[in-house]
Formats: C-alpha cells, sequence, structure tokens
C-alpha cells in the first residue's frame, strides 16, 4: 500500500509527544492502481468515444480550409462586392471562420480565395456543393481542399495495379421468373420477428421455399424489382438472393430503421434517426448506397421534422431530390451532387412528388397573404416550367400520380372561412376539390371535379383511365368512380351508397378492385369488377390490418398483423374474385409481402392481342389446372394408404408380441388363460345370485 512519510506529516508541538506514539508512523492510503495481471477489455473508444472525437488532431484548421479557384480577377474598387457575392454563396455551406483573397502589386485579385469553415464536415459540403459550379460565363469554380494539395504532392511516381478481388458467384438473382407456372412468392414474418419464411404461392397448398429462426431483428422488405430481400440488425442491412437466398451484400449502418430503393434498384438509401447529425465528422444520419459494389456514395444529415422518405428518386434513377425551407434539392447520379451546383429557390413549397415515368417534378406551395396557392409541373433537368395551376383558398393538398403517368390528380382541400390565432390556423366550411391533370395531351390542360363531402381515400387504376374514392361521414360512406377520357371533364360511371370501407386497393392489372374496411371496420371486404362494375363477391377477415394483392393480380392476401393486434393473427388468400382460398395461423404473425415482379416485357398491343385470344389460352390451363388438382387428389390417396398401411403394420407387431406373451400372461395368472371366452366358460365357476325385492297382489274384476 502507499504510505506517506512522517516527516510528511503535520508538525506537532512538543507536549503531544505522548499522544504521537500511540500514532503509527505512517498512514495508509487508497489504492487505486489495477493487480498486475488485470486485463482491461473496454477500449477508450467505447469507454469515452465521444470525448476521443473532439480530442484535437494535428490537420485541425488545416482540413476545414478550401481552395476556392476560377475567381474572377477584379480589380481593388470591385473587391468588395466580389467579396459580398461569394461570402452569400459559401455562407450557405456552414459557418465562415475566415477568407484571405491573395492580392497582386497592383491590388487586384489573383484569381483565386482561401476560405476557412468551423469544421472538416463543412468544408466536405462546400466541396461537393461548388466543385465546378458556374459562376458566370466565363467563371467555372474548381475547388479543392488544403490538404489535397500534400496528397497529390505525394503521389507515387511508380503505379501499382490493385489487388484484384476474387470473384463470388451469385446464381441467378432472376431465377423466380423461370418457374413454369409463374406462381408466386411471398414472405411471413412471425413469432414477433423471430421467424421468417418464403412461400411459393403454388396450387393446392404453397409451398415452403426457405424457413430460417432470427433472420431479421425487425421486418424485411424486398427490393422493388423483387431481386433482393432485405433484412434489418442492429449493425445495418443484408441484402439476400438466389434460389438458396444466400447474402449477396451487407451495408453497415448502426440503428438503422428505414431503407428505401432507387426504382430500378442500382442504389439504396438508409436512415438511422440514432445517428449524431450533429457531429463533427462525416454524417451519419442517411446514407446512400451502390448496391451492386456496396459502397458509400454520399452521406447527409437529417432534419428530424421532414416526412419518410426525405429523398424521393426518379423513375430512371438519375436523379433524386430532396425538399428544404423554401427550397427543393436536385441530386443527379452518379455524381451524388447538386443539379447544376445550386438548389432551386421555391418559396413556401409544401411537398413534391416524381412522375412515375418522367422526369417530371410536381410541387406545390401554399398561400401566403395575396398570393395563392398554386402547383407547378418542373422538368428536370431543364427546370423548364411546363404548366402552373393557380389555387384559391387553399388550407391542403395531395398529390397523387397514376402509375403509367397519364395523369396527376390534386386533392385540394378548400376553406370557406380561415380564422388566424397567435399561434394557429383554423379552417371552417372545408370542401375537397379534385384537380386533374391530362399530361399527354398538348399544354396540360386541366379538369376539376367537387365533392361537397370529406374524402377520405383515393386511388388511380394503375393500369387504365378511372379512379375511385371514399367521401362522405360514416356509417353512411359512399365510394364514387369516375372515368377520365381525352378532351373531356371526368364523368361519374358508378356510385355505391353506404359502404361499410376505408380502403381502396386495386389489382394492379386494374380493373378489379377490393373495398376494405380496416381496424375499426371489422375487416369487411367487397370484391368489384369495374368493366361492368358488378360486386363477385363480399367477405370479411374479422380486424383485418393489411390486404396486399399480388403482382399478377390473381390473388389478395389479408392479414391480421401482432403489431396491430395480439389475437387472431393470420392471413387469409383470396382468389381476385373473392373466394377464400385459405385460412393460415401463426404464432404472432406480423407482416406478410408479395415478391416483385419487373415490368413486363410485351408491347401494349401485344397484351390487348394476348386478352382477345384469352379463350383460346384459358383452355390450356384449365386442362393443366385440372391435372393438378387430379395430381394432388392421387398425392392425398397415396398418403392416406400409406397412412393405413403403416398402421396395418404395426398392428400386426403387436399382435405378435402379444401371442408371445400368452404363456407368461398365463402363469401370471394362477395358470388361468384369461384370453378366449371359450376357456372361460369350463375354467371358472358361474354362481346365480337371486333377490327377493317385494310382492304385489292384484285383483282382476270378472
Amino acid at each position: 500500500m502507499a504510505r506517506r512519510k512522517e516527516n510528511d506529516r503535520p508538525h506537532q508541538s512538543n507536549n503531544d509527544d505522548s499522544d504521537s506514539n500511540s500514532v503509527e508512523d505512517f498512514e495508509e492510503e487508497p489504492n487505486f492502481e489495477d493487480p498486475e495481471d488485470y486485463e482491461d477489455d473496454i477500449s477508450e473508444q467505447d469507454l469515452i468515444g465521444d470525448l476521443i472525437r473532439q480530442r484535437p488532431k494535428e490537420t485541425d484548421g488545416v482540413e476545414s480550409i478550401v481552395v476556392v479557384d476560377g475567381v474572377p480577377q477584379v480589380g481593388a474598387d470591385r473587391i468588395e462586392k466580389l467579396q459580398n457575392v461569394l461570402r452569400k454563396l459559401f455562407q450557405k455551406f456552414g459557418n465562415i471562420k475566415n477568407e484571405f483573397y491573395p492580392l497582386n502589386a497592383d491590388g487586384s485579385t489573383k484569381g483565386y480565395v482561401f476560405v476557412e469553415y468551423g469544421s472538416a464536415a463543412e468544408a466536405l459540403e462546400v466541396l461537393k456543393g461548388t466543385n465546378g459550379y458556374k459562376f458566370d460565363k466565363n467563371h467555372t469554380f474548381t475547388v479543392n481542399l488544403l490538404t489535397d494539395f500534400e496528397k497529390y504532392d505525394n503521389i507515387l511516381e511508380k503505379w501499382e495495379n490493385p489487388t484484384p478481388q476474387p470473384f463470388r458467384e451469385q446464381g441467378c438473382l432472376q431465377y423466380y421468373l423461370l418457374e413454369p407456372d409463374a406462381c408466386d412468392q411471398f414472405s411471413v414474418v412471425y413469432e414477433q420477428g423471430d421467424k421468417v419464411a418464403v412461400y411459393s404461392n403454388s396450387q393446392p397448398e404453397p409451398a415452403l421455399l426457405e424457413e430460417r429462426p432470427r433472420w431479421t431483428e425487425t421486418l424485411v422488405r424486398w427490393s422493388p424489382l423483387g431481386t433482393y430481400l432485405s433484412t434489418f440488425h442492429a449493425k445495418g442491412i443484408a441484402l439476400w438472393g438466389g434460389e438458396k437466398f444466400q447474402q449477396i451484400m451487407r451495408f453497415s449502418h448502426p440503428g438503422v430503421q428505414f431503407i428505401d430503393f432507387s426504382p430500378c434498384e442500382r442504389y439504396m438509401v438508409s436512415f438511422s434517426p440514432l445517428a449524431d447529425s450533429k457531429a463533427t465528422d462525416e454524417p451519419q444520419a442517411i446514407i446512400i448506397w451502390d448496391v451492386l459494389t456496396g459502397l458509400k456514395k454520399r452521406a447527409f444529415n437529417a432534419d428530424k421534422s421532414q416526412a419518410l422518405p426525405i429523398f424521393k428518386w426518379s423513375h430512371d434513377d438519375k436523379f433524386f431530390a430532396r425538399m428544404g425551407p423554401d427550397m427543393l434539392s436536385v441530386y443527379e447520379t452518379p455524381s451524388f451532387g447538386l443539379l447544376e451546383k445550386k438548389s432551386i429557390k421555391v418559396q413556401g413549397i409544401r411537398d413534391f412528388a416524381w412522375s412515375p415515368t418522367d422526369n417530371t417534378i410536381a410541387y406545390w406551395v401554399g398561400e401566403e397573404k395575396d398570393t395563392p396557392a398554386r402547383v407547378t409541373l418542373l422538368e428536370i433537368p431543364s427546370r423548364n416550367e411546363v404548366r402552373v395551376k393557380n389555387l384559391f383558398s387553399v388550407a391542403d393538398c395531395k398529390m397523387y400520380w397514376q402509375k403509367s403517368g397519364d395523369y396527376l390528380c390534386v386533392k385540394v382541400d378548400r376553406y370557406a372561412k380561415i380564422r388566424k390565432d397567435k399561434s394557429d390556423i383554423k379552417y371552417s366550411g372545408i370542401y375537397y376539390n379534385l384537380e386533374v391533370f391530362h399530361m399527354r395531351e398538348k399544354q396540360i390542360p386541366v379538369d376539376s371535379v367537387e365533392i361537397k363531402e370529406t374524402v377520405h381515400s383515393f386511388a388511380w387504376e394503375p393500369v387504365g383511365s378511372k379512379f375511385a374514392v371514399i367521401h362522405g361521414e360514416p356509417p353512411s360512406t359512399s365510394v364514387s368512380f369516375y372515368e377520365v377520357k381525352t378532351g373531356q371533364t371526368p364523368t361519374l360511371a358508378k356510385k355505391y351508397e353506404r359502404k361499410a370501407c376505408n380502403q381502396l386497393y386495386w389489382a394492379p392489372s386494374g380493373q378489379f378492385i377490393v373495398l376494405a374496411g380496416l381496424r375499426a371496420m371489422s375487416g369487411t371486404l367487397e370484391f368489384i369488377d369495374t368493366h361492368d362494375f358488378t360486386v363477385m363477391n363480399t367477405g370479411e377477415h374479422f380486424m383485418a390490418t393489411d390486404v396486399e394483392w399480388d403482382p399478377t393480380g390473381r390473388y389478395v392476401a389479408t392479414a391480421v398483423s401482432w403489431w396491430g393486434h395480439k389475437v387472431d393473427n393470420a392471413y387469409w388468400l383470396w382468389s381476385f374474385q373473392g373466394r377464400i382460398l385459405k385460412r393460415v395461423a401463426l404464432d404472432k404473425f406480423c407482416q406478410l409481402q408479395w415478391r416483385p415482379r419487373p415490368p413486363t416485357l410485351l408491347q401494349p398491343q401485344q397484351i390487348k392481342d394476348i386478352k382477345k385470344s384469352l379463350k383460346k389460352y384459358s383452355a390450356q390451363f384449365e386442362v393443366k389446372d385440372r391435372l393438378k388438382m387430379s395430381k394432388a387428389s392421387k398425392e392425398l390417396v397415396e398418403k392416406r394408404r400409406k397412412l393405413m398401411q403403416d398402421y396395418e403394420d404395426l398392428r400386426s407387431r403387436k399382435q405378435n408380441e402379444y401371442e408371445e406373451q400368452r404363456h407368461r400372461r398365463i402363469e401370471l395368472r394362477n395358470n388361468v388363460d384369461t384370453d378366449e371366452t371359450e376357456g372361460r366358460g369350463g375354467e371358472l365357476e358361474e354362481e346365480t345370485v337371486e333377490f327377493f325385492i317385494k310382492e304385489e297382489t292384484i285383483l282382476l274384476d270378472e
């Protein structure tokens, strides 16, 4: 133990000598040292990671400096104006600590500037946002970090080829498209997420393809074209594919809770709300990955007030965009930089959406004093406004693109009166307008449909020109179907009164629709053919929470998820006509998802020809279906025969054992054979006992 010497103690007078003799010469102090054999298994990063990130570095003050070349060379009389313009541009990316303009002997600028920011992360954002920025017709910026000059100065004179990575066979990732009977696959998560299974929807019973425990920690998600199955884990995302669902790629992103694929599956966006968006190093909240290589393409900070998905993609993966305060930022791939190095200023922007087939953005702007709200169609990358529609007395808007990109419907919530408080705005007399944009017609005409009642749900027919609306107040809600024709205002095709539904689910190929009353409406279902608006069937899946069409539109799955209700968790399979095919109850069932299919390669005319001659093809399929059912019946008979044979064999063995043990049984029963009924009569004594109960006398009249 550590000790303190006598002479280190406070001096005592001679009068206390007698007392000091009773005090030890040394005083013990606590020892905080670790034993010699102690091994510390906790790293400093785990213990004080936050402090380590803030530890000063040798490169602090250098990594946060950018060098901007290509700046106009101006005289001394115009330097102040140039500084104000550049400062306004570069302040968008962070707090400027210092700036230096090298000057010539005559006081004119040399054409480059040094700008220092508060952190290296801000300097990186400047590099990504302004490198290649076109300042004017004659000047384009070239931006580098100050540390890049030393890096480029130390390039090896002799080139060394990188070590090639070994090729890893992944198999055919689109094997499921080669299935002869075009059976779709679906994934099921159950037992509170502990088990995941993938089935093929074969007839008469779905076939199990793969089942694994703890395959995911929360849920699973298919990529848009069905190539990959993604699973969520505490440390990131894993992609699986191929016939055996082997792991294709891993993406490390701790705390990830949301992902979004680009439409062509080239990129994936992961979002972790737990990431520190204020960290001084590179942002970690939102990361965009290259799906094939697994490389991180770019990272962004997240604004917690933004709705998911934060980024929205164009149909061809060439662009993605996000909305900010009074601006719309459009990025391009594969550079992942801002389009034309600057965002689009849109004062008061509230929402936007990409066309599913064209590089066109629709966005709407709210009212501002005397300026009306408006919906704008913007072409990318030209930024040309192809259509602007002004709207008055607008409380809110929602935009719905038709899957084919032929139409855009904007549901406008209008008000009769408005009352503004200090902290709130209240509307009264709300009514609704549906503004339909005809995207394929010249000058994009807009038609309007007015609905006085509350609109609960809206859905376009994916392939076709109809849309459906649920409106009214429960329990007297109505469902209206409108037909959109070229050069005409949408016309009411059919109206159903008093329907217990709150959601609309169109078949992927159109024509058929399910009116569903989910959750509070007890799971009522109604299957409608919109060709002639006949109700094919009605049904009920009590307390259903989800409805999912398969990609071909042949089957519908309804489910009661454990995430929504803790009892009666199951999924049911229906035909598109509303005939129940199978009921499957699973313990703590959570999720069912159909595996998507890529768009068909057939031309529209080829699809029309197939529909015309469908009867010819349907006869062939009916024969196949009958063979399948008969095969299934034969398999069932064979299964029953095998079970009966197994029973007969077991019975025969037990009878033989019984006969072999007969002599032993007789010995144990005092040589009395009780097996045969005939033997019991001679070897056993029979005793008859009679009891006198009572005597009655009855007199009969003569």
